[in-house]
């Protein structure tokens, strides 16, 4: 319920596509809608994940980028204690933009246990970066504790900087495990990675649970090209969702000086970077034309934020004046939006509040929508319906 006195910022949404900076017209939200504090008897130090387990519904999970990933009760809004599900601290490269960055579970995770990782190593020869790790762990269900030396690494790969590490896992509605890869650092791409079939940085990956790789990938068959590569031409995709109701796949993609830009991943599909960043020309000497690669759904300037944090479309019962929408935010600036998309290209942005450094979006139990920010805090969207204007 709508409680003035205890919520951040709340804003009506309107056909007039007010309630922020960026917004532009779409149709009405007949709801009043808020961002408010969630389990405010816990604290996370850097959670960059949540995320329940299928098979699981009263517990949540929150991975921290130090390596450590907590589990509590989500039936109880009044919870104090987050026990250790898995700890990786030892083996975590947790600095600047490395650390444990992904967390997801198998879809069938209630018959076999099976949780997904994604952290820098801390072991390198490099003592300024750390290997990009892709490891499966088995848990005991019923403890709720995952045992540490389970690990099975899936894919391993350097990282030629410390940044851009990208960091997303999502398993999609076939039962493939997806990989956000960033482009490996620096500015502009040195190494030009991202257009480079023939690693794996700038990348989706697509790979089965075992890490082998699957046979419908779109550059199996392709000469020099890593078969893991489901989408190329991305500078640091940090977070990326699947819709639950139509299967596609959402990824904020990081910019570097100019543009946001949230994408719709296509198998196969290029996103264009480091000769474009979101629709800009970027380092192009042979002026490649935009028309080559796929536009992004959105982008936004850097007035608005400068890292976007990819979100996930609403599907809960709660707000039904949101379902089908996109619930995104931006690292730096704290402003979360919603995005209305038809065929591919947006056709509306509304900002609805600001929270101190949003991290990841993700749902409960229940399908309603929770945000990790840098806080420590954990953070509800919430509303109610009111008349239409």
């Amino acid at each position: 319920m709508y409680k003035p006195g205890v919520l951040l910022l709340a804003a009506m949404l309107c056909a007039c596509g007010g309630g922020g900076s960026g917004g532009f017209g779409e149709p009405p939200i007949d709801q009043q809608l808020a961002l408010q504090p969630a389990y405010p008897g816990l604290s996370f130090d850097s959670p960059l994940a949540i995320s329940a387990a299928p098979g699981d519904d009263t517990h949540l999970y929150v991975a921290q980028q130090g390596g450590l990933i907590r589990v509590f009760d989500a039936s109880d809004e009044t919870a104090s204690a987050a026990p250790t599900f898995l700890d990786l601290r030892d083996r975590t490269r947790a600095a600047g933009e490395q650390g444990l960055l992904g967390l997801t579970f198998d879809p069938d995770y209630a018959s076999n246990g099976h949780v997904y990782v994604y952290y820098n190593a801390n072991v390198n020869p490099n003592a300024d970066t750390g290997d990009s790790v892709v490891a499966r762990f088995t848990a005991d269900r019923i403890t709720r504790v995952a045992d540490v030396s389970s690990e099975v690494q899936l894919l391993r790969f350097s990282q030629p900087f410390s940044n851009h590490n990208g960091g997303a896992l999502a398993f999609g509605p076939e039962g493939r495990l997806y990989v956000a890869s960033g482009d490996g650092g620096s500015a502009n791409d040195p190494q030009n990675n991202a257009q480079n079939l023939g690693n794996l940085l700038g990348k989706i990956l697509r790979i089965a649970s075992d890490g082998s790789i699957p046979a419908d990938n779109p550059f199996v068959n392709t000469a020099g090209a890593r078969g893991e590569i489901w989408a190329y031409g991305l500078r640091n995709p940090f977070r990326m969702s699947f819709d639950s109701a139509d299967g596609r796949l959402w990824a904020g993609d990081v910019g570097q000086g100019s543009q946001e830009e949230i994408d719709l991943i296509q198998r196969g599909g290029n996103y264009g970077w480091r000769l474009y960043e979101g629709t800009r020309s970027n380092v192009n000497p042979d002026d490649v034309a935009f028309t080559e690669f796929v536009a992004p759904v959105f982008t936004y300037p850097r007035s608005q934020g400068r890292s976007v944090t990819g979100g996930v479309v609403y599907r809960g019962r709660a707000l039904p004046s949101l379902v089908g929408r996109y619930v995104y935010g931006d690292f730096i600036s704290g402003r979360v939006w919603v995005l209305t998309e038809a065929g591919g290209v947006a056709t509306g942005n509304v900002e609805i509040g600001s929270l101190p450094n949003p991290s990841s979006f993700g749902f409960d139990p229940d399908g309603e929508i929770l945000v990790t920010a840098y806080d420590g805090m954990l953070y509800r969207l919430v509303g109610e319906e009111t008349d239409a204007p």
